[in-house]
C-alpha cells in the first residue's frame, strides 16, 4: 500500500532538519496524542509510522538515499508524488498523519473506498480487527469532513463547508458512531447557516433553487426562534440585536414580493418588526408595480403598530398613495418626527396644505429608504407622476370609499374587522354598491374619522386651509364631510358652497368629473415637483440619506450595522510542514487580524489565533489605547514571503522573510484623516510552534 507522504513531513520537519532537531520531533510528535475517540490499535500504528520515519532519518545512508530521491522529484512536474509503502496495518496511523498535516482532502480520497461497496477489504482482517478498523476510519473520515468544513467556512465558502460537514454528519448517522463528534457537525452547521442563507439569496436569479434553499433556511431559523424578534434559541449564536441586524442585511438578496410573502406570515405571530417590514414590501411593490390595492394592505398593517409606535408619516405616505389627501394631511399633522415634517413644511410654503411638501417628501423617501432594500427595485426610480398617470390606478382609486363614509365605530374596527383581515381576504363585506368587497378596502374609513376625532379641528371657510393656519376663524366652520369628496379630494367650486344632506345617498359622479379631477391633481403633483427640483437636490447632498422615520420608534432600529459574520470562534489552521506556502498563510493572517483589531469594530478576536507573547499583549493593549481614544485605522495590505529558515537547533522555531506594502487610512471618529503608505518593507518575522500552529513572537 503506497501513501502520498515522505518521512520527513510524518515528523513535521523540512530537509533540512539537523539530527537533534530530528530528536525533538520525534518525541514532540510521540508525546501529541489524537483525538480520545481512537482506539488503541490506532494509536500505536501511528507511532509505528513516527518511529519508523526517525529510525531511517537517523541513519546517515538511509536519509541520504531518502533526500536523493526527494531532491529528483523536484525536477519532475509533479513535485508532491513523493509516496512510501507502508503494511496494510498502518493505514489507519497513515490517516491519522495526513489528518494532522491538514490534507483533509486527501484523507477523503484515500478512505472513502473502504465504506463504499461494502467492507470486504475491511472484513478480511488485512489491516487489523474489522470492527475497530471500521470504526477508527469512520471517526478519520467524518473528522476530515469537520476541518475541511472549517477550513471553506474561513475562505468564504459557505456551501461547500456545509456539503463538507453534512457528508460527515451523514457517515456518523449512518454508521451510529461518535455521538459527540456529530454533536459537533451539527454545532458548527447551526453556526454557519445565516453564512449560507446570505450565500443562496445572493445567487443570480436564474440560480432559483439556490434561492429557494436560502428561504427554507431561513423560516427554518424563524421557526426556531419564534419569530425575528423571538427569543427561542436557533444555535446560531446570534442574540436578537443580532438577528434583527442579519435580516437587516439579507433584505438587499431579496425581492419586494419574497419580502412580503415572508415578512407578512411573520406578522401574524404577532411580531411588530416583521409587520413593519411587511409594510415597506408591501409599498414597495404597490407603488413601484402600480398596485394601489398592496398599498391598502400596507395601510392596515399599519393599524396595528400604530397604537404602540409613531408611523403617522408612513400612514400618511399611504394616504396619499391612495388619493385620501384630506386624511394624508390629518395624519400627518400626528406624527412626532422633527425633520420630516420640518422638510414637509418648508417645500408647502404658500399652498393652502401640506400636499406639495408631502408629495417631494413621499418621492424622496421612496427612492432613499424604501427602494434600495429590495433586489428587484434598487435600480429603480420612484415617480409619483408615473404612479398617478397610470388609467389603472386611477380607477382603482376612484372605487375607494370616501375617507370617514363607511363605519366610524373606531372599537369594531380594531377590535373584529382587523382581526378578520389580518387573514387577507377572508372577511367580504357588502358595498355601497351592492358589491361585495373584501374588508381591508374598508379600513381606511375607520383610520381617518378617529383622526378626525382626535384632533378635533373644525376648519372654517368654504376653502381648504393650511393646516398649520388658525382656527381661530371668525367665518363658520363646516364639518369635513361638507369640504371634500371621495378620498379627500376636494369638490367641484359649486359643491364646496352648498353642504349635502348627510342623510341623503350621494349620487356616483360622473366619470368624466372625476376625471377630472384626477387631472387637477395630477397637474398639482407635477407643479410641485418640477418646483421642488432643484431643493430635492441640494437637500439630498446635506441630509443624511439614512435618515429614519417611524423605523426609530421600533424596538431595535432597522439602519444599525449588520451583524459581523465571521466566524472568529473557529481556530484558524496554521499547522504543518512550515514551507513557504504555509509562511505566506500565517503572515496573511496576522495582517488580517491586524486589519479587523485596528478598525472600526476593534475586533482583537483573531490575534491569539496567530500571535504569542510580547506581541500578543503588545497588541491587545494597542486596541484598548485606539478605544479610548476613539481612533481607528483602516489598512490594506500586500504581501510576499521570500524565505524560510527553520531554526538548525529547534523546529519549533523558525524566522520568516517577507515584502510587505501597507496603506494606513487615519480615522477619528467618523473623520477621515491622513493617508499614509510604506511600500516594499522587509520584514523578518520571528515564528514559533505552539499546540502544533505556527504562530508570530516578534518581528523586526
Amino acid at each position: 500500500m503506497r501513501i502520498p507522504l515522505d518521512y520527513y513531513r510524518i515528523l513535521g520537519l523540512p530537509m533540512q532538519a539537523t539530527a537533534d532537531q530530528l530528536k525533538q520531533a520525534h518525541r514532540d510528535r510521540t508525546l501529541q496524542l489524537p483525538r480520545r475517540e481512537y482506539s488503541e490499535a490506532a494509536i500505536a500504528t501511528r507511532r509505528d509510522l513516527l518511529d519508523q520515519a526517525y529510525a531511517l532519518l537517523a541513519d546517515p545512508a538511509q536519509r541520504k538515499s531518502i533526500d536523493e530521491k526527494l531532491l529528483s522529484l523536484q525536477y519532475e512536474e509533479d513535485a508532491d508524488a513523493a509516496t512510501i509503502e507502508l503494511d496494510d496495518q498502518h493505514l489507519i496511523g497513515a490517516l491519522l498523519i495526513l489528518q494532522e498535516l491538514g490534507e483533509y482532502e486527501l484523507v477523503l480520497k484515500i478512505g472513502r473506498p473502504y465504506l463504499s461497496s461494502g467492507t470486504s477489504s475491511i472484513r478480511d482482517g488485512r489491516f487489523g480487527d474489522p470492527r475497530i478498523v471500521l470504526s477508527d476510519i469512520v471517526l478519520t473520515i467524518a473528522l476530515a469532513c469537520l476541518e475541511l468544513g472549517r477550513e471553506q467556512w474561513q475562505q468564504g465558502q459557505y456551501e461547500n463547508a456545509a456539503e463538507a460537514l453534512e457528508t460527515g454528519q451523514e457517515l456518523l448517522l449512518r454508521e451510529g458512531l461518535f455521538a459527540g463528534v456529530r454533536g459537533e457537525i451539527q454545532a458548527d452547521l447551526f453556526k454557519l447557516r445565516p453564512y449560507r442563507i446570505l450565500e443562496l439569496l445572493a445567487a443570480p436569479n436564474e440560480e432559483s433553487g439556490d434561492r429557494q434553499q436560502g428561504l427554507r433556511l431561513l423560516k427554518d431559523m424563524l421557526r426556531e426562534r419564534s419569530g425575528i424578534d423571538g427569543t427561542g434559541n436557533d444555535q446560531s449564536g446570534l442574540s436578537v440585536d443580532d438577528f434583527l441586524r442579519f435580516i437587516q442585511q439579507l433584505r438587499g438578496y431579496l425581492t419586494a414580493a419574497e419580502q412580503q410573502a415572508l415578512f407578512e406570515e411573520e406578522s401574524r405571530r404577532p411580531s411588530a418588526v416583521a409587520t413593519y417590514l411587511a409594510v415597506y414590501a408591501l409599498l414597495a411593490r404597490g407603488f413601484a408595480d402600480h398596485q394601489p390595492a398592496l398599498i391598502r394592505r400596507a395601510k392596515l398593517l399599519l393599524f396595528r403598530l400604530g397604537s404602540r409606535q409613531d408611523v403617522h408619516l408612513e400612514q400618511s405616505v399611504c394616504a396619499l398613495l391612495l388619493g385620501q389627501t384630506e386624511e394624508a394631511s390629518r395624519v400627518l399633522e400626528l406624527s412626532q418626527e422633527y425633520e420630516p415634517l420640518a422638510f414637509i413644511r418648508e417645500n408647502s410654503q404658500g399652498a393652502p396644505d401640506l400636499l406639495p411638501g408631502l408629495c417631494l417628501y413621499s418621492e424622496r423617501w421612496l427612492q432613499e429608504e424604501v427602494f434600495p432594500h429590495f433586489r428587484d427595485l434598487a435600480k429603480r426610480e420612484a415617480l409619483l407622476k408615473d404612479y398617478f398617470a397610470d388609467e389603472q390606478v386611477q380607477a382603482y382609486l376612484e372605487e375607494l370609499p370616501a375617507d370617514g363614509e363607511w363605519v366610524t365605530d373606531w372599537s369594531m374596527a380594531e377590535q373584529g374587522l382587523v382581526h378578520h383581515e389580518l387573514n387577507y381576504g377572508s372577511t367580504i363585506a357588502p358595498s355601497r354598491n351592492g358589491r361585495t368587497t373584501p374588508v381591508e378596502e374598508n379600513i381606511g374609513g375607520y383610520r381617518s374619522a378617529t383622526a378626525t376625532l382626535t384632533t378635533g379641528v373644525a376648519e372654517a371657510s368654504v376653502s381648504e386651509r393650511s393646516p398649520r393656519s388658525s382656527t381661530n376663524s371668525g367665518e363658520s366652520a363646516l364639518p369635513r364631510s361638507s369640504r371634500s369628496g371621495r378620498n379627500g379630494r376636494d369638490r367641484s367650486a359649486s359643491s364646496r358652497y352648498h353642504a349635502p344632506d348627510q342623510n341623503v345617498p350621494r349620487a356616483k359622479a360622473p366619470r368624466e368629473n372625476r376625471r377630472s379631477r384626477w387631472i387637477v391633481l395630477l397637474l398639482g403633483v407635477a407643479l410641485a415637483m418640477g418646483l421642488g427640483f432643484l431643493m430635492i437636490r441640494a437637500l439630498r447632498a446635506l441630509m443624511n440619506p439614512s435618515a429614519q422615520t417611524a423605523s426609530e420608534a421600533l424596538p431595535v432600529q432597522l439602519d444599525q450595522p449588520i451583524v459581523n459574520l465571521q466566524p472568529a470562534s473557529q481556530p484558524v489552521t496554521l499547522s504543518g510542514n512550515l514551507d513557504q506556502s504555509l509562511a505566506q498563510r500565517v503572515v496573511e493572517t496576522w495582517l488580517d487580524a491586524k486589519k479587523a483589531a485596528m478598525g472600526k469594530n476593534y475586533d482583537g478576536s483573531k490575534l491569539a489565533q496567530v500571535l504569542v507573547d510580547p506581541k500578543l499583549t503588545e497588541w491587545q493593549q494597542n486596541i484598548e489605547e485606539t478605544k479610548r481614544e476613539n481612533l481607528y485605522i483602516e489598512y490594506d495590505h500586500a504581501v510576499k514571503v521570500q524565505g524560510v529558515e527553520v531554526s538548525p537547533t529547534d523546529p519549533n522555531q523558525a524566522t520568516v522573510k517577507a515584502t510587505v506594502t501597507e496603506v494606513r487610512k487615519y480615522f477619528a471618529g467618523n473623520n477621515p484623516g491622513d493617508v499614509q503608505t510604506d511600500r516594499d518593507m522587509s520584514v523578518r518575522y520571528t515564528l514559533v510552534r505552539q499546540d502544533n500552529q505556527w504562530r508570530i513572537k516578534d518581528w523586526q
